[in-house]
Order: structure tokens, then C-alpha cells, then sequence
């Protein structure tokens, strides 16, 4: 891609500071159908039971338990297939927008669709006996995601339960714009190899998206590497920093740490604590204390267990114990700390 624009030079703590305030982590929203839209707006992966609601619990004020079922969000397999919960005025983007361009690919996309669509015949069915009923692996049935006519409903322990829809009315190609804009504004700067692996495209796609937005990008150099922001998030980035939330516990999956390669070193400068943070099984949450990763977290039904990288003041652990004691699970809530191998129950 071309740099005509001169590079903008970028700290960690200014892309910290941008990610998390364009991440809705600093403060709170009201709440609300438009701002579960706008905490939804990179998607919420909800792969790990109910990691979608926490999500919310992160970014949004009064989030009950049963938040996830808000009648303004839909469950579909978003980004690399994985369950997602998007706002239903995006289901275009995060389906569409990842519609495959290779012929091949689109028409299995499409084929499938039309299958699971005249099976259905407007029934919900669990996906694993859908599958089974069509003679086909269950899994394959998610290839049809793309083409936004299949939604889904996890409640976190039985299988997906899905069903069909209209097509949705938006371009893909425009979609596909859309969803990188998306997330450029999450996770900027990026560059079209990191958009690749999150939507799940290949990466030519990846880059005939970024070319396509060049007016509207803007080059800039962290220290990781050459990447890219939207040109209207330039002054966010140069703003002045706001205070960061005292704690937050961030689920697996979360959009702030959902990153891979270099991108995880601006985040966790630590090699040790990034192999901590991204694990090669699942990934443990991440407990966020005045905006850096502190630590990890994991839970057990309502018991949370929070391993910290270093000792907090006494302020700080009264942070995160009320994130964790606020978190819309069925209770009672325990919480367990390790600090340095030493264990302590509140």
C-alpha cells in the first residue's frame, strides 16, 4: 500500500489509551440498546460459556444476567467461525463482510446456506441433530455464516440451537468495508495480515480491503511495527489520556487482548507474561487494574480465581474484588487471590 501520508509516530501508552477508550473500558456506558451496539461494535466472541455477557459487564452499566438475550443483539458464528453476539443492525457486516471471493468458497458458502435453509423449513433445530438429520458434520454446517442467514442461540452448556433468515439487504462488498473499519477502530493500528486472522479471511481479501480504504487510512509506526489507523481516529490518538478504570475483568476472548503475533507485546511486554495471558489451550481472562494487564483470571461456575503478576495496594485489590464479586453470575460469588504462590479467600 502506498505511504504518501507521513508516519505518525505511536507510544504503547497512547494505543493503549485509544484502545481501551474505543473499547468503552475506561468508563462505563448507560444503559441501553445503543450502547450494547456500540460495545458490540468489533463483536463479542462468546465461544466460552456466557464470555459475552462479561464482556458487556465490562463496558456497560446495570448488565444483568440475562443481558445477552437483549432483543437489539443476535448470536451467529462471526469472525474465524467462533460464536459471536453482534448487535442485529450489524448482522451484515460480521456475515456478510466475510463472504468469500474465491468462487469456490462463496457457492459452498451459498450452497450450504440453501441446504440448511429447505431442511429447517422454518424450524430451530440444535445444530449437532441438524447435521446428523442432513448427513453432513455438524461443523460444516457453519460454512453457511457468511452468507447472514443462519443465526444461533448458545446458552453455554447444550448445543447451539439454530435456525434461518432473510438475507440480509447490504452489499458484501460494502460489508466487508464496513468490518474492517470496525476493526481498525478496535484494534488499530493494524495492518491487512492482522485483519486477516481476526475475520477469518484469507489475506489477499485482507489486502484488496485495505487498499480500497487508503483515502481514509492513515500509516503509523509503533514499536512493533509499521501499521495502519482510520484518519478519523488520528486526534483520538494524539488526545491527552483520561484516567483508566481502576479494574476490570476482561473474559477469554475478550476484543481488547483478542490479538496475535507482535500485536500481543504492546499489550504484555513480558514474553513470560504473555505465555501466561494466550495459552495454547484456552485462554484465561485478563484483570486489567488502572489499564494494564495485572494478572489473570479463571472461574468455576460463581468461583473466580485471580492470579496476580504483582502485588496491589490495598485500594487496587478492593477494585478488582468488586469487579469480581459485580459479575452478573449465580451466586454467591467467592473469590480466590494467588499472589507469589500465596493463596487468600475473600
Amino acid at each position: 500500500m502506498s505511504r504518501e501520508k507521513p508516519l505518525l509516530e505511536l507510544s504503547r501508552s497512547q494505543i493503549l489509551h485509544f484502545r481501551r477508550r474505543a473499547g468503552s473500558l475506561d468508563e462505563r456506558l448507560p444503559a441501553g440498546a445503543k450502547s450494547l451496539r456500540r460495545a458490540a461494535w468489533a463483536g463479542l466472541q462468546d465461544s466460552m460459556p456466557r464470555a459475552a455477557l462479561l464482556s458487556i459487564h465490562a463496558r456497560v452499566l446495570h448488565a444483568s444476567s440475562t443481558i445477552w438475550e437483549h432483543p437489539s443483539l443476535v448470536q451467529l458464528w462471526g469472525p474465524r467461525f467462533s460464536d459471536y453476539l453482534v448487535s442485529a443492525r450489524d448482522l451484515p457486516v460480521f456475515s456478510l463482510g466475510r463472504l468469500p471471493d474465491n468462487t469456490r468458497r462463496r457457492a459452498r458458502a451459498q450452497d450450504t446456506a440453501s441446504r440448511v435453509h429447505a431442511f429447517l423449513d422454518g424450524r430451530r433445530m440444535p445444530f449437532g441433530q441438524a447435521g446428523h438429520a442432513m448427513g453432513v458434520s455438524a461443523n460444516s454446517l457453519r460454512y453457511a455464516a457468511p452468507t447472514g442467514t443462519v443465526l444461533l442461540r448458545w446458552d453455554g452448556s447444550r448445543q447451539p440451537v439454530i435456525w434461518t433468515v432473510r438475507p440480509p439487504g447490504m452489499d458484501p462488498w460494502q460489508a466487508r468495508l464496513e468490518l474492517a473499519r470496525r476493526y481498525l477502530h478496535i484494534f488499530g493500528p493494524a495492518t491487512p495480515e492482522s485483519f486477516a486472522r481476526w475475520a477469518g479471511i484469507g489475506s489477499t481479501e485482507a489486502m484488496r480491503t485495505f487498499q480500497a480504504l487508503a483515502d481514509t487510512l492513515t500509516p503509523a509506526r509503533t514499536p512493533v511495527g509499521d501499521a495502519w489507523i482510520l484518519t478519523d481516529d488520528e486526534q483520538a490518538f494524539r488526545s491527552k489520556p483520561g484516567p483508566a478504570a481502576p479494574a476490570r475483568l476482561l473474559p477469554s476472548g475478550d476484543a481488547y487482548y483478542l490479538l496475535w503475533g507482535s500485536a500481543r507485546e504492546i499489550l504484555v511486554p513480558e514474553p513470560k507474561r504473555r505465555a501466561q495471558m494466550w495459552t495454547t489451550r484456552v485462554w484465561p481472562g485478563a484483570v486489567l487494574v488502572r489499564g494494564e494487564v495485572a494478572g489473570i483470571w479463571r472461574r468455576a461456575a460463581a468461583e473466580i480465581s485471580i492470579d496476580l503478576w504483582r502485588r496491589l495496594s490495598a485500594a487496587e485489590w478492593a477494585a478488582v474484588e468488586a469487579e469480581a464479586l459485580s459479575l452478573p453470575l449465580r451466586g454467591p460469588i467467592t473469590v480466590h487471590r494467588s499472589i507469589d504462590g500465596a493463596t487468600r479467600r475473600s
